[in-house]
């Protein structure tokens, strides 16, 4: 069974870094595209970031473009996101997601999902 188990979410004070990571298990998932979502209170889900199989393609939500940056380790299963000068309007819990055979995850069109993690920004 495919799991998903996102950690390294917190509260932080505005301009702060974070570092969210996502284990999965359950199969190999290096032909996986993976990504991440976030839904604010109130708001709905918005792609946030997605990375290719192989890691090279890379895919920003306009908002934290030249703030976050995603990456993945394919012989740990694990994607990452770097968020860097945080901001208040950054707060939302913050999900991973995987897409077999492809990295259009921010169609959200995804095969699975994580249950999240709160990330929490001060002002």
């Amino acid at each position: 069974q495919v799991q998903l188990v996102e950690s390294g979410g917190g509260l932080v004070q505005a301009g702060g870094s974070l570092r969210l990571s996502c284990a999965a298990s359950g199969r190999t998932f290096s032909n996986y595209g993976m990504g991440w979502f976030r839904q604010a209170p109130g708001k709905e889900r918005e792609f946030v970031a997605a990375i290719s199989m192989s890691g090279f393609g890379t895919k920003y939500t306009d908002s934290v473009k030249g703030r976050f940056t995603i990456s993945r380790d394919n012989a740990k299963n694990t994607v990452y996101l770097q968020m860097n000068t945080l901001k208040p309007e950054d707060t939302a819990v913050y999900s991973c997601a995987i897409k077999s055979g492809s990295w259009a995850i921010w169609t959200g069109k995804v095969d699975y999902w994580g249950q999240g993690t709160q990330v929490t920004v001060s002002s």
